[in-house]
């Protein structure tokens, strides 16, 4: 079939990175239609960015919305699709209806993604997309991710994976492309923020929405607001913890934290890390 970019050797020189992605686009050439699940973050974007450059309108990207989607996920994305032109939809999903997700155990995430590849098979097979693909890397192998069987199960592609692509090679890749989501700090759905067994509702994913937002304007980049019934347990990145510490930047949190909704605002001094609720799971 014809492709929209032409596949190369790597030059001599070339980093292995992108020798990475002339792999991913040759692969990517081969299918002759790709559905790509994208949440908007560095990950998905790339993938969807690649799938675009490799077939154009033949690749159709899809953002699932629900309650776990936060309003700032969706404008960072729609910024992303205005700058990078690919074709995309939203479509809803309703993990939310199944006590099993609401439930919040450790496997959480696999029935939030059974129920985003339901739908996006039903996609594919009502518009006769070849596959459907999402855009877990290298490094989330390591990590634990009830996800992935759901993937597996619906036999949904990992074009990154496939070809070992890191994060640190998408960021690279994604900043030579010009993608705005080169740098984006990492991000997950506002379920990830409660603890294992506290039920999922809208209301409490409403409430770390509105706590997250607080911190956003008040210029912090990396954090999550963990919540643990009515006690925000605030996670920010290391090097701007100091900002966070000062009496009157504390007390400007604390106000707002409670003015939003909270009862008690505590500062997690080991700073934000990825997972940490799976703590808990490796204590069982």
């Amino acid at each position: 079939m014809s492709s929209l970019v032409q596949i190369r050797k790597p030059e001599r020189g070339e980093t292995d990175a992108g020798e990475k992605e002339a792999q991913l686009l040759k692969r990517l050439v081969e299918f002759p239609s790709l559905l790509i699940a994208v949440s908007g973050g560095a990950d998905s974007a790339y993938l969807a960015w690649a799938a675009h450059q490799a077939l154009g309108a033949k690749a159709l990207s899809v953002t699932a919305i629900s309650p776990s989607y936060s309003a700032y996920d969706r404008q960072v994305l729609e910024a992303f699709i205005a700058h990078a032109g690919v074709r995309h939809e939203f479509a809803e999903t309703h993990e939310m209806d199944n006590p099993a997700y609401r439930a919040n155990a450790g496997d959480r995430c696999y029935y939030c993604k059974d129920e985003l590849f339901n739908v996006l098979d039903e996609i594919a097979a009502a518009r006769e997309f070849a596959a459907v693909a999402y855009g877990v890397n290298a490094d989330d192998t390591s990590d634990f991710r009830p996800g992935h069987r759901a993937a597996a199960e619906h036999q949904v592609i990992a074009p990154l994976l496939d070809a070992k692509m890191s994060k640190a090679d998408i960021r690279a890749l994604s900043k030579r492309a010009g993608l705005p989501t080169w740098d984006r700090p990492a991000s997950a759905c506002l379920s990830s923020r409660l603890p294992y067994g506290t039920e999922v509702t809208p209301e409490r994913l409403s409430l770390v929405e509105r706590g997250e937002a607080i911190l956003r304007e008040l210029g912090f980049r990396q954090f999550r607001v963990r919540l643990h019934e009515k006690l925000a347990r605030i996670e920010i990145a290391r090097d701007e913890m100091p900002a966070a510490m000062t009496l009157e930047k504390s007390a400007e949190i604390s106000h707002r934290f409670k003015a939003a909704g909270f009862l008690y605002v505590a500062l997690d001094l080991e700073g934000y890390r990825q997972g940490s609720l799976n703590a808990a799971l490796e204590k069982k």
